[in-house]
């Protein structure tokens, strides 16, 4: 399928190797203690007041390209295009608020609904600590991420609230958008909290689901699915493979509604007029939205 490795503690060290390479100073990467730099807080450090906010946008940006390094290949096999930042103001996508990423018919960042297949909502960061050592240019792998105060990527709340407040705009925006599967790219587990609002999600068919795409953050247990895998942890690129493969040969439809028993039988019994099952659906469909 791909050479491309899915996350891990080398990609980590990637980031931060290149990144104070060609864009930042160490200060804008890690948290200082005397001459030591660290990622994260440690569990039982201080943290002498110091917040770190510039990494935020550094990261963003490699996880994104990142991303479409890593799922460029499948989309190539879908004869699609893996897109970042697409634009598409029928759907609601603008420019102040895009598609992260996106599998598209065409390479352009500015896009119609009926070309966009796939919609990826990306909340990727820096998952375990490290600790870098400037006088010798050495950075090492301290502990996963629960070994530190921090709280990256689907762990986070607010990270989950953006992704589904976004993608719920997206989804019931206009019936453009109700086709277009939704896809939340994340680099660490859920939270307990969030087990089931997941799965309903995913049920309910708002977001086709959150997908981890590191394998083994930690050593310890974590979620590693839950059980209707709203939220997945993805251990090969052909399971992610596969799954974006059945998303795309599905072809799903969004509905929601909130109408009486008595409306609700009428359109049953209309569109079960219709002869074949597809036509009958999209009778339904077409009723319901109407």
């Amino acid at each position: 399928m791909s050479n491309f490795k899915l996350w891990s503690v080398e990609t980590e060290k990637k980031f931060f190797v290149e990144t104070l390479k060609n864009f930042a100073s160490p200060e804008k990467l890690f948290y200082k203690f005397g001459e030591e730099y660290f990622a994260y807080i440690k569990k039982g450090q201080k943290n002498n007041g110091q917040t770190l906010q510039s990494r935020n946008s550094l990261i963003g940006q490699f996880t994104e390209k990142w991303c479409k390094d890593l799922l460029n290949p499948i989309a190539k096999k879908l004869n699609l295009y893996a897109v970042n930042n697409v634009v598409c103001k029928e759907i609601g996508l603008t420019k102040r608020s895009n598609a992260d990423l996106a599998f598209c018919t065409t390479d352009s960042s500015v896009q119609v609904p009926q070309n966009i297949k796939i919609i990826f909502e990306i909340k990727m960061s820096i998952i375990s600590n490290y600790k870098y050592s400037p006088q010798n240019n050495i950075l090492e792998f301290i502990g996963d991420y629960k070994s530190h105060k921090g709280t990256p990527s689907l762990l986070r709340s607010d990270s989950m609230l953006k992704a589904i407040g976004k993608s719920i705009n997206i989804r019931v925006y206009n019936k453009f958008s109700t086709k277009i599967p939704i896809i939340i790219l994340g680099n660490s587990p859920i939270n307990k909290s969030y087990e089931n609002k997941v799965d309903f999600l995913k049920k309910s068919g708002v977001i086709q689901g959150f997908l981890s795409l590191y394998p083994n953050p930690t050593k310890s247990e974590f979620i590693k699915n839950t059980k209707e895998k709203g939220f997945q942890t993805i251990f090969s690129v052909s399971e992610l493979h596969s799954i974006l493969c059945e998303l795309l040969e599905n072809d799903m439809n969004y509905f929601s509604s909130m109408i009486s028993k008595q409306e609700l039988g009428k359109i049953i019994s209309l569109a079960n007029q219709e002869k074949s099952e597809i036509e009958k659906a999209e009778k339904f469909l077409s009723l319901i939205r109407n």
